[in-house]
């Protein structure tokens, strides 16, 4: 199942701002539904289920800023603003994904930076990909 389409599944069992939420809350460092982490994980979550180890903590903040991908709400906002300075590019990468797909315009003067600055290709590429999107489409979601 892709990520998308779980996260639907997801919206339509727990509801979208419940899944917004709990996807707000992987970034920030908080616990949340395992169900929920195996829906934006995948197979490399089942670790929730089996009890085995989880791997980099950063995996989680990347789960809940793709969440954000299929499943939106303005509180999400300050959310994505703190993924995009997370110390894992991996994360600020997905974040980046996140600001385009809903042509998040306050982060402009950020992406930018991240452009130029940031110390992972990937994320550089991100940022150039956000800009065109951002520029293609000058409205942000509410």
């Amino acid at each position: 199942m892709t990520p998308r389409l779980s996260v639907e599944q997801e919206c339509e069992r727990r509801g979208e701002r419940a899944v917004v939420s709990e996807c707000v809350a992987l970034p920030r460092g908080r616990s949340v539904d395992g169900e929920l982490i195996i829906a934006l994980g995948g197979p490399p979550a089942d670790w929730v289920r089996t009890g085995g180890e989880p791997g980099p903590d950063y995996w989680l903040r990347v789960w809940g800023a793709r969440g954000l991908l299929y499943a939106w709400h303005g509180l999400a906002r300050s959310a994505v603003h703190s993924a995009l300075n997370d110390e894992a590019w991996r994360v600020r990468e997905m974040a980046l994904r996140v600001v385009a797909q809903h042509g998040l315009g306050e982060e402009r003067t950020l992406v930018e930076a991240m452009m130029r600055q940031d110390d992972s290709a990937r994320v550089r590429a991100a940022a150039t990909k956000a800009l065109r999107r951002l520029d293609a489409n000058p409205t942000s979601s509410e």
